[in-house]
């Protein structure tokens, strides 16, 4: 019998925060080992649980949300987004300039789909979080990666992404607080971008999950509101702020020149229909979550428990002769780089292989995130400090074991 291939828009497609080297790290778990995962930003996972608050008011609406709601969501959940707008200062958003979705993910899919024919062309950093990248490709198009400039505090290089404009080109993807680097960019660099996606008319997707984990006193400033000549859409949800990832709640706010996209929101509202709507239930925690208590300020403080980890493992690898690391100012994440000269590792995909199974410790390697240089590898820093002082032990171990 022929075997069932599966679709070829999927052949060069890749994951790789749950690729082959998690595969491994199943099959050593059903062994009998112990796994440190640091692989993925799921704080559940770690003890971070949603606010009371929030599960409270799932649980007691959860009559009220056994049928369907409109397709771009609860009114109330779309009103208390557009608070959220008001609040930052970003003028004129109406309730149906918001779309709810199961998660960014969702959206960041939807929004593809609409947008792109065979081979146009979006620009996406590098390193990036690889699900734009896989969904660029995904729907036909084509990712077009920019350099965020290590050296520059990983901000983005705008020489560089501009030059990568072509007349394919359709949109720019910006990651902001940055997964995997911790970065948190500039306002003159984001206002950069927003001259940049004017001049040549391409819409701006901007991923802002991470807005509010934000450490040293650093400020997050919203592209949206430096963007006035073009579709800029803003991406957020509850999985990372309020550490609800397993409810998929996400929201969308198009803002900027509407007026000129309305073919495009047209697909993008047909595509919500398609989908029916996003889950019910979720929708009556966004209220909840964007006009409470903001708990994620007690977390990010010096003394709070996610400041204390993220430096912990900044301050272990940057001791580490041959390891270097560009300070996080937020997020959840670290981005170290190994001097390969100093150490027995081919790359970092033969390092992240041969850590995980000599010391049990599961990272992702740099080009998972399609970085082109091999050497970079991302840490979740979600583990308590006791946890991940083991996790950090191993690591110091397996490089002093390939140290030339």
């Amino acid at each position: 019998m022929d075997e069932i291939l599966k679709s070829d828009r999927l052949t060069h497609l890749k994951y790789d925060i749950r690729g082959p080297v998690y595969e491994k790290s199943l099959e050593l778990e059903s062994q009998g080992y112990k796994i440190i995962s640091l692989n993925i930003g799921n704080p559940a996972t770690f003890g971070f649980d949603a606010p009371d608050e929030i599960v409270h008011d799932i649980i007691l609406n959860i009559r009220n949300a056994q049928g369907y709601s409109d397709s771009r969501g609860l009114f109330a959940a779309r009103k208390a987004v557009m608070h959220h707008t008001q609040n930052i200062g970003l003028p004129g958003i109406t309730i149906n300039d918001i779309y709810i979705g199961n998660g960014v993910s969702e959206l960041i899919m939807l929004s593809m789909q609409a947008l792109l024919n065979e081979g146009d062309e979006v620009l996406i950093p590098t390193p990036d979080y690889p699900l734009w990248t896989a969904s660029v490709a995904f729907c036909g198009g084509k990712p077009i990666h920019y350099v965020c400039d290590e050296a520059a505090d990983w901000n983005p290089d705008l020489i560089d992404l501009e030059s990568k404009i072509t007349d394919r080109t359709r949109a720019i993807v910006v990651i902001n607080p940055n997964n995997p680097t911790g970065a948190v960019y500039a306002k003159s660099v984001l206002e950069g971008i927003a001259r940049i996606a004017e001049r040549h008319k391409l819409i701006v997707f901007s991923d802002e999950i991470y807005d509010r984990i934000l450490y040293d006193g650093t400020l997050h400033y919203p592209i949206a509101k430096m963007v006035n000549d073009t579709l800029c859409i803003t991406m957020g949800g509850l999985s990372k702020n309020y550490r609800a990832a397993g409810f998929r709640g996400g929201w969308m706010i198009m803002s900027g020149a509407r007026h000129r996209a309305k073919s495009y929101i047209e697909g993008l509202t047909l595509l919500a229909s398609m989908r029916l709507c996003a889950n019910v239930p979720t929708q009556y925690a966004i209220q909840t979550a964007l006009g409470g208590y903001q708990s994620i300020k007690d977390l990010v403080i010096p003394a709070g428990r996610l400041y204390k980890q993220i430096m912990l493992a900044y301050n272990r690898m940057t001791a580490i002769p041959g390891v270097s690391c560009v300070k996080p100012r937020g997020a959840l994440y670290i981005f170290p780089r190994l001097d390969l000269s100093q150490f027995n590792i081919a790359d970092d995909e033969e390092f992240v292989y041969d850590l995980l199974t000599e010391q049990k410790v599961l990272v992702v390697a740099g080009t998972g995130f399609n970085y082109l240089d091999k050497n970079h590898f991302r840490i979740v820093c979600l583990p308590t400090v006791d946890e991940l002082t083991i996790a950090l032990d191993r690591i110091e171990a397996f490089l002093e074991s390939r140290r030339k």
